[in-house]
Order: structure tokens, then sequence, then C-alpha cells
């Protein structure tokens, strides 16, 4: 009689079933958190970018600025030279820190943060040695384990 392997190996198989399941639940729920995250990882990307083409018109008007105060320096009189060096350099100085600071803000951020996080956190898990199983197995007074014969007496 093998009755003891045959309920074994249906055992076996359901619970390989059930692993198999919750790979695949895994490996979902995974690609699910990866399109969320990119999402929004592209909503604040466009953001940044929006931001910086918001800017732009402020260098523009300061570029526009020193030249008109650079042609006035040429120019034999000096008195709105000054005045429009300084209306440059304000429109170029704050159209400059405007780009600057979006553009720190997009190096700074992380894309798919969170995704990478919840894949090292499963490969940790995977990656991890199984627990011992405490079926069928006997340990002895010396710590030696007695497993069941393969007959299943």
């Amino acid at each position: 009689m093998h009755v003891g392997s045959e309920q074994t190996e249906r055992g076996l198989a359901a619970l390989v079933g059930r692993m198999a399941e919750s790979f695949s639940r895994l490996v979902t729920q995974h690609l699910q958190l990866a399109r969320l995250e990119l999402t929004e990882d592209l909503k604040a990307t466009g953001m940044n970018v929006a931001l910086i083409v918001a800017f732009v018109p402020f260098i523009l008007v300061g570029y526009a600025f020193a030249c008109g105060a650079l042609a006035a320096v040429l120019a034999p009189s000096m008195g709105w030279a000054g005045a429009l060096g300084v209306v440059a350099l304000l429109n170029l100085a704050a159209g400059g820190g405007g780009v600057a600071w979006a553009l720190q803000r997009l190096k700074t951020r992380r894309m798919m943060d969170d995704t990478a996080d919840e894949l090292s956190r499963s490969m940790a898990a995977f990656a991890a040695p199984a627990p011992v199983a405490s079926g069928h197995t006997l340990q002895g007074g010396d710590g030696h384990l007695f497993k069941e014969p393969t007959n299943g007496r």
C-alpha cells in the first residue's frame, strides 16, 4: 500500500498549484503597481516640464532687455541703459532661477521607487531559506531528525 505517498503527492500538487497561483498574483500586482506609479511619475515630470516652459519667457524677455541694454551702452546717451540693464538682469535671474529649481526637482525625483522597493522585498522573500517542514519528522534527544520512510510506514 502506498496510501501515504499518494496523499503526499496530492498534497504536494495542491501546494505547488497554490504557490504558482500566488506567484502569478504577485507578478500581476507588481505590474499594476508599476503601471500606476509610472502614470504618477509621468504626471509629475509633465508638471516640472511645464514649469520650465513657464519660465522660458522670462529668460527670453531678459535676453531682449540685455540686448537693448547693450545697444543702449553703445549709444551716446547712457541714461536709460542702466535701467534696461537692471530689468534685463532681474528677468534673467528670475527665469534662470526658476528653470534651475525645476531642473533640480526633476533630478531628485526617483522614478518608480515604490515598485523598486516592493520588487526588492519580493526578491528578498524568494531568496530567504525555506522553513523546515515540521510534519512527518521527529527529532531525537541528540538533535538527529528521524524522517518518515518512503513507503509511508
